[in-house]
């Protein structure tokens, strides 16, 4: 099963690139699919493959993060899945 998972901008790295932290763990991510709407750092985004896939706010990505938590054992391998993920 693969998860759009909430990510909290931390930084702009450029050239259609962020870094992201999803529950701790920063990955870069691509923002480009994102097209005219821009990012900074603070906006949450949902993150697919290493793509952010659209904005959305706070409160949509704390309770995404919290079901997929409720999830038990799909949402940890998901969220574990990412540690492993890089985009360079």
């Amino acid at each position: 099963m693969c998860l759009g998972i909430p990510g909290e901008i931390v930084a702009l790295v450029g050239n259609d690139l962020a870094t992201v932290s999803v529950n701790g763990v920063e990955r870069d991510v691509n923002v480009g699919l994102l097209g005219d709407e821009p990012v900074s750092i603070g906006d949450w985004v949902l993150v697919h493959v290493g793509f952010a896939l659209s904005k959305i706010d706070k409160d949509e990505a704390e309770a995404t993060l919290d079901q997929i938590k409720k999830l038990g054992q799909i949402g940890t391998d998901e969220l574990d899945a990412f540690k492993e993920t890089a985009i360079r």
